[in-house]
């Protein structure tokens, strides 16, 4: 089997952080969050990742991350352009908003050759979920269905004080496999501590449980994914363009969903009970500050993920 790779998506707007949020500190030492999921990814056993970034960004990605993975861990930098789209599509006047995470990860067509993981750049996922996910893919292949996987967390673990989220409610049979799974794109935690969502900008709210497990977009795929994200674009772009052209996105779990409803692939959903941590908002950053510094204390992390006090693999 080949080796799995770590896809990392940092091709995002950063629309309501406000700025390239990708690349904030999160502490003392200039680390910033996708430093800790590397250096979490490396000790489980990953040697290659993948950057998804914007053209513009490559300059800044390459001083803050690239120059200080050198030597630790291959990297390989694709771009996320708003302009590859298949024959016969344009994109429509007035679209600035990228076309979402299933296009993301296609823009890795020409690179990936075997399975890989797949990642957001400013979600803090904790160790054991790379330990997970690469002892996965390191185990399983595809047979008559794809066999694929996710690492799911508890919904309570991933919601932030200061605004709504966008998760991917899952449901979950009793051998842990997914068999379904919607898009939520405003969730929000209530005055009362629960959480819901909305698809009428604020109207109506539908609670969901506590213990919902989520997707944070987690995924590990054999390479049979990236012909299925070619292959399915043009009509989820046809179908988006007609109802919604400047804000339409191709999602990843879209795909997914779609996959296992046709009995073709097989979600395995690997569960974390760690908190999640992520920069939706300037206001999110203390909190992850905070439990940085914690998990420092802990013995966790090093004070230094690339120096002299890195753990050896």
């Amino acid at each position: 089997m080949k080796k799995p790779v770590l896809v990392i998506m940092a091709a995002g707007m950063g629309s309501r952080y406000g700025g390239l949020k990708q690349i904030d500190p999160v502490d003392d030492q200039g680390h910033i969050i996708m430093d800790f999921s590397i250096y979490d990814a490396v000790q489980a056993g990953f040697e290659k990742v993948i950057f998804i970034i914007k053209k513009e960004n490559e300059k800044d990605f390459r001083e803050r991350i690239g120059s200080r993975l050198e030597g630790r861990v291959r990297t390989e930098y694709v771009f996320q352009d708003l302009h590859n789209l298949p024959e016969g599509f344009q994109v429509p006047e007035g679209r600035v908003k990228p076309w979402g995470t299933g296009h993301a990860v296609l823009s890795c067509l020409a690179v990936i050759d075997g399975p890989f993981a797949v990642i957001n750049a400013d979600d803090f996922y904790g160790r054991e979920a790379f330990r997970l996910i690469y002892d996965y893919l390191t185990t399983h292949e595809d047979g008559d269905k794809y066999e694929y996987t996710m690492v799911g967390y508890l919904l309570k673990n991933t919601l932030t004080e200061n605004g709504s989220v966008a998760r991917g409610v899952c449901k979950v049979d009793e051998q842990d496999m997914l068999t379904d799974i919607h898009e939520r794109t405003r969730i929000e935690k209530q005055s009362d501590g629960s959480a819901a969502y909305t698809e009428d900008d604020g109207r109506t709210w539908i609670s969901l449980p506590d213990d919902a497990v989520v997707s944070m977009n987690m995924w590990g795929f054999t390479r049979s994914m990236m012909e299925e994200l070619k292959g399915r674009f043009p009509k989820a772009l046809e179908k988006g363009l007609k109802e919604n052209p400047l804000k339409c996105e191709y999602f990843l779990p879209f795909v997914v969903d779609e996959l296992i409803r046709e009995d073709r692939a097989e979600v395995k959903v690997l569960t974390s009970r760690d908190r999640w941590y992520g920069v939706t908002y300037k206001e999110d950053k203390p909190t992850v500050v905070q439990a940085v510094r914690d998990m420092k204390e802990r013995g966790l992390y090093p004070e230094k993920l690339w120096g002299p006090e890195e753990v050896e693999r």
